[in-house]
């Protein structure tokens, strides 16, 4: 899960290095070795002394191998549920757990350490998939940025149909990314499942671009970031100012906290897995408390576990929402397509 300039940079380094080679670009497993191949989302990171503390205790080898954003993860590994590409997966997130779940993706395990915070997160009562962290998605926005546009911070979703926002907004397509299904889901909430379309036509007439993921959109067309894009405002995450910390200790972007969707990712061992018993033993792991407490740092999303300490710049710059837009995930798995189809038709034609 990720996203924000610190964690961008991390994944677009350590994911490129752990997609083929395996444990965040430390040694290749030798022959004889437990190996777990880890299927994950392209913005997992994992410190590389907590893979190798992992390998010291347990003589297993956690190999990630990327697969896209959640959703293309979700759609690959349904693709090849009958043949698993790994051991387990992990990104699964709450917009796309239904499906998964449906087609029957993930074999049955509950972790011991599954009733230390997770099971607040539970995507049903089967024990498939693993809470391992939660967050936000919200829109963010450059403060400077808006500043130097001689415009206020926008609050709500209501402000971004203003003229004065025109050409200001990137989001995800939902159809291909997580943060962007998150934040169309997030608009179903608010304006309800049949008028939620007329906010997406005004957003539409008031210049709202629309890209393939959250790269794209938080690294090369939103101004707050590194890559210094044109737009001001972006869907991200709650998190994300807390890596746009500036020397003087202040965030140069905020999170809109009246515009954020809940969302949850999982793990689970995958049904059909060449190697299950091990790769119960990793599922455990994510859900350790060493593991746990790297997950704000890492990934820039609060851990699932109860009592795991957070960075302190977190209570300044990245506090969770008071409350939430969610949607009961019987009902997102009974309207997702029809949604996203909708949405295709309407914004992008």
């Amino acid at each position: 899960m990720l996203r924000r300039v610190l964690f961008a940079s991390a994944c677009l380094s350590l994911v490129a290095g752990c997609s083929l080679s395996g444990g965040g670009g430390g040694s290749a497993p030798a022959a004889g070795d437990h190996v777990v191949t880890l299927v994950t989302h392209d913005s997992f990171v994992a410190k590389q002394e907590t893979l190798d503390a992992f390998k010291s205790a347990t003589g297993i080898t956690v190999k990630p191998l990327a697969g896209g954003d959640a959703g293309a993860l979700t759609n690959k590994l349904v693709l090849t549920k009958s043949n698993p590409i790994g051991d387990i997966a992990f990104g699964v997130d709450s917009t796309f757990a239904s499906r998964a779940l449906a087609e029957d993706v993930f074999a049955e395990y509950r972790s011991p350490e599954a009733d230390k915070g997770s099971q607040r997160y539970e995507a049903d009562s089967s024990g498939r998939l693993h809470a391992v962290d939660v967050g936000d998605v919200c829109l963010n926005v450059d403060v400077a940025g808006l500043a130097a546009k001689g415009v206020p911070e926008p609050k709500t979703y209501d402000d971004l149909v203003d003229p004065k926002y025109k050409d200001m907004l990137v989001v995800e397509d939902p159809a291909t990314s997580s943060p962007g299904l998150a934040f169309l889901l997030g608009t179903i909430g608010k304006y309800g499942p049949t008028s939620w379309s007329e906010y997406w036509t005004k957003l539409k007439a008031n210049g709202v671009k629309v890209v393939s993921g959250w790269e794209e959109a938080y690294n090369q067309d939103f101004s707050g970031s590194a890559g210094k894009g044109p737009r001001p405002i972006v869907v991200s995450y709650a998190s994300s100012p807390s890596a746009e910390i500036g020397d003087d200790g202040t965030p140069r972007t905020k999170a809109l906290l009246d515009t954020c969707y809940r969302q949850v990712e999982y793990a689970g061992v995958l049904a059909g897995a060449k190697n299950p018993e091990d790769a119960r033993k990793v599922l455990d792991f994510l859900l350790s408390e060493q593991f746990q407490a790297d997950v704000p740092e890492q990934m820039y999303v609060y851990p699932s576990r109860e009592g795991v300490r957070l960075p302190e710049s977190w209570t300044k710059a990245a506090p969770l929402p008071k409350t939430s837009q969610t949607l009961p995930a019987d009902q997102v798995s009974a309207n997702r397509e029809q949604w996203v189809q909708q949405w295709r038709t309407l914004v992008v034609g």
